[in-house]
């Protein structure tokens, strides 16, 4: 029973939602949550239920639910100034405190930070970052952005294209002009089924080197990648991965951006993705646990070198070109101050670490042998469970089957949150970064169960 029909009504009529069906939302063929309140790894909605939010919102609320630490610093910056803007060396406490401390966490060689709202716009900073620099080098021409399918890097014009997921390109264009893609790093769909995870890695760096050398070296700017696939399933780099594709980018003199959306501020068990995998980027985008989405704010850290051609180019050509209104809100700022305190003092990253192989393994134990689960992986505090029709032919569910968005519906019902994830059957898990032990055994217990509600007359 709807305790309040009249917001259901008004959110039908007027609340057009993100990733969503818009026509069986607004008839009411299609459930709609609405929440009031949470703590902790818990959220609950205006019925009274509580669930286990087994995705962190989207992948986002590292810290958890409910912190007044947080809550209390938006407040204060609210009350003593809630706005004003960054353009033409404006500044505030907020700001300026939190560039500092992005920057002692980023790798040693990345001492700048341009903010933005959102993983989104941030890519888009980046894209402009790669094409001015290159302009600034005398390379007009390198202005192509490698990515890979099945990659996730925003839904905007730019950055949808960089993202490699068909829903995102369907029926809008996309992608554009000058962005293309190269082989997804995901093992579990070698296009040969006795391929090691090395030799898949040397496949994928081959692939790369067929796409620059189609392409053109010399109008190629850049190549964007998440630390792990996100979005795209989930999905942890082969063995030798990074070791392999970082050469390739430097002996053609591609730039490196590292999209750590998701990765950042210690999801991985390390601060910072790259550094848990060996990579040494050129711009890292951040989001997500940068504020651990108490409020909106996205980042783009440049190293050292690339800050030095910005330098030079604005002394050559005037103020860079570019900026947002919303660009290092104060508000957003002082979240993020409060935030990545909170994610030292409390310990969440070696958490991460702990309690995320804990998680997995207890996942791969309960699921491995599951007569329809084809793979459980993940790293960090990240995993996955893709579920097949056959696992030993490979043969994949029909997709009109909708046999994930079934599972994940029975586990809320059940009580936990996880993401049924875009082009497959994966379920996808990014819980809170202050997981107990206790609360990873619950989301393994309910997928279990879920699972095998759904599927039992199959």
């Amino acid at each position: 029973m709807l305790t309040n029909d009249q917001l259901d009504q008004w959110d039908r009529a007027h609340f057009l939602h993100a990733s969503t069906a818009f026509g069986q939302h607004a008839r009411g063929e299609s459930p709609t949550r609405i929440l009031q309140g949470a703590s902790g790894v818990h959220i609950e909605d205006r019925d009274g239920n509580r669930l286990l939010d087994a995705f962190a919102g989207l992948y986002c609320v590292n810290v958890g639910y409910g912190r007044p630490e947080i809550a209390e610093a938006i407040a204060e910056q609210a009350r003593s100034l809630a706005y004003y803007h960054s353009y033409v060396g404006h500044g505030t406490e907020a700001s300026i405190t939190l560039a500092r401390m992005v920057a002692e966490r980023a790798p040693a060689h990345m001492n700048k930070v341009y903010f933005g709202l959102g993983g989104s716009d941030a890519n888009e900073t980046n894209v402009k970052l790669v094409w001015y620099l290159q302009n600034v080098r005398g390379k007009p021409e390198k202005r192509k952005i490698i990515s890979r399918w099945r990659g996730y890097h925003g839904s905007g014009l730019i950055t949808g294209s960089l993202t490699g997921l068909k829903p995102f390109h369907d029926k809008f264009g996309l992608p554009l002009p000058g962005i293309v893609h190269t082989e997804a790093p995901y093992h579990f769909r070698r296009p040969d089924p006795d391929m090691s995870e090395e030799a898949f890695t040397v496949h994928c760096a081959s692939a790369l080197e067929e796409l620059i050398e189609r392409e053109g070296a010399d109008t190629i700017g850049a190549f964007i990648a998440e630390p792990i696939l996100g979005t795209g399933g989930i999905v942890p780099p082969p063995a030798g991965y990074w070791d392999a594709i970082q050469p390739i980018l430097k002996k053609h003199d591609i730039l490196l951006i590292a999209d750590e959306v998701v990765t950042g501020f210690g999801r991985m068990g390390t601060m910072m993705g790259c550094q848990h995998y060996g990579i040494r980027p050129d711009i890292i985008t951040i989001a997500k646990g940068l504020t651990s989405a108490y409020a909106p704010l996205s980042g783009s850290i440049v190293s050292d070198e690339v800050f030095a051609t910005l330098e030079e180019g604005t002394d050559r050509f005037g103020p860079f070109g570019h900026g947002w209104t919303y660009s290092a809100h104060p508000i957003g700022a002082a979240a993020g101050v409060a935030n990545l305190q909170l994610i030292d003092s409390l310990g969440l990253v070696a958490n991460a670490g702990e309690t995320g192989a804990y998680f997995r393994k207890a996942m791969t134990d309960a699921l491995a042998g599951h007569r329809f689960v084809g793979d459980v992986r993940g790293d960090g505090m990240l995993a996955a469970v893709e579920l097949q029709r056959d696992p030993g032919t490979r043969t994949d569910f029909d997709p009109a089957e909708k046999v994930t968005a079934q599972v994940v519906a029975e586990m809320a019902r059940r009580g936990v949150i996880a993401r049924a994830m875009p082009q497959g059957e994966i379920i996808g898990f990014a819980p809170p970064l202050c997981l107990s032990r206790a609360e990873a055994d619950t989301i393994v217990s309910v997928t279990h169960d879920a699972l095998n509600a759904v599927t039992g007359a199959m």
